[in-house]
Parts: C-alpha cells; structure tokens; sequence
C-alpha cells in the first residue's frame, strides 16, 4: 500500500469518499481522483451530479447494493478493481459517505494490497455527522453530549453477526447515530431501552440527508420507529437518539420538511 507518489505507467486504486449525498459536500482531492479516473467503480448513492465530473471516456461501472434488489457481491468488486489496476488503468473506487465508515473500504484496501497493486485512500464527509448537522442537529453539544457512538443497523440486536453490546451502548451517555437501520430500527430501540435507556430519550430520523428531498421525523426513542413507518421512511435515512435531536425543532438552520411522531 503506498501514499505518496505513483508511477504513471503503472495502474493504481485510490478509494474516494463521495460524501453524505450533496456533491458540494464531497473534497477537492475527491473530485480530482474522480476527474482523471479511467474507470470508475461507483456505489448506489453516488450522486449524477459526482458521477458527471469523469472525464470523455472514463468508463464508470455501477458496483452498488441495493436493499432487497440488485447488489454486487464484494469479490466480484475487488476482482475488478485488481483487474483494471493490473491492466494499468486508473481506478477509483467512488463511495457513499467516508470508506473506512461502513463502506468496506478496509477490505477492498487489503484485497489490493495482496495483489501488489498500489492503493490509496480520500476520506470522504460522514452521513454520521453531516446529515444530523443539516438537519439542525449537533452530534455534540456543551452540557448535554459529551461524545457519539455510530453503529451499524444492518443486522439487528440478537443476530448472529452483531458485535453491538446495546446495554453498554444505551449506558454510555453519548449521542447515538444509526446508518442502514429503517428496517431494524424497532428491534434497536427496543434493545436500547432493555439496555436502560429512558423511552422518553428524544430521537429523529433524517431521510434523504444533505439533498433536497431531506425530511426530518421526531418523536421519542419509544415512538421514532412507529412515527418512521408512519412518514413512510425509506432509505437512506439515519437516526440519532439523544437530548441532541430535541435541537432539530430549535435551530435556525433545519429547513427541510419536518414531521413530528411524538412528543420529545
């Protein structure tokens, strides 16, 4: 693996942070590794607007996952992104939020490295902090968070493939931040409150964060999963359980429609 310099003559991977959905959100080292790309490998989130910045002839390869639908198993992905690289072409592997955020990036960088073929990384914006901040919630804030936990909604509390220790999570003190959790968002709410969590803890859920579709659903920790299918949330969307989502109805800057579930 290597960070500095490449040799032009030999074909490369550098994995690209696209950011929480705004392309206005994604960096500057982002847009240039997508911008003299030869291939493009892009995930389901990636915006159009990103997707324009490669150049006449850049060949750009959907490698998404869709929930329930279409998805791209991920050694068919680090096969390709070996493959282009060996035959000395360009890639970037172009994905939703930052890599090293629950984006697999970690494996895609060791798939590459065991292949001898040069990888880098460009961090990208987190959803975890992004889509809160605009939507008027802080993930922290003086005198009533001190810290932010994310976790993983993919698979729900109980599951054989979960490592999240709920009771310590709902004891931590910390502002809660959950990706890819619509669908188990009951069963962690749940568990969070059998971990002693109050049910009256104020919680959101943001859909369709940083863009112009964004909505904002509030309620409390024992009602945002009932007031999330009642809005009809579907993903992307994120939740945050903590006194920091009472600040999504008191700050100037949460503009996009906003639905309350519950009393917080």
């Amino acid at each position: 693996m290597t960070s500095g310099s490449i040799d032009p003559a030999t074909g490369r991977v550098t994995l690209v942070g696209a950011g929480p959905g705004d392309p206005g959100l994604m960096t500057v080292a982002g847009r240039a590794a997508v911008e003299r790309a030869d291939v493009v490998l892009t995930d389901r989130l990636v915006s159009d607007d990103v997707l324009a910045w490669a150049r006449p002839g850049a060949d750009v390869v959907w490698v998404g996952k869709e929930p329930h639908g279409r998805s791209t198993p991920q050694a068919e992905i680090n096969r390709l992104l070996v493959e282009h690289a060996r035959a000395g072409r360009d890639v970037v592997r172009l994905k939703g939020g930052d890599p090293y955020v629950f984006g697999r990036g970690g494996e895609e960088v060791i798939a590459c490295a065991e292949a001898g073929v040069p990888v880098r990384v460009v961090p990208g914006v987190s959803s975890a902090t992004a889509v809160p901040a605009l939507a008027g919630i802080p993930v922290t804030h003086r005198s009533v968070s001190q810290g932010f936990t994310v976790i993983s909604g993919h698979v729900p509390p109980g599951h054989p493939e979960s490592t999240i220790d709920y009771r310590a999570v709902a004891a931590s003190g910390t502002t809660v931040v959950v990706l890819m959790g619509v669908r188990t968002l009951p069963d962690i709410t749940a568990a969070l409150i059998d971990g002693g969590l109050d049910p009256s803890t104020p919680a959101a859920v943001v859909v369709d964060g940083t863009t112009p579709e964004q909505v904002v659903v509030t309620a409390t920790l024992e009602s945002i999963a009932e007031a999330a299918t009642d809005a009809q949330v579907a993903p992307p969307a994120i939740a945050v359980i903590g006194a920091v989502a009472d600040l999504a109805l008191q700050n100037p800057i949460a503009s996009p429609p906003h639905r309350r579930g519950g009393t917080p």
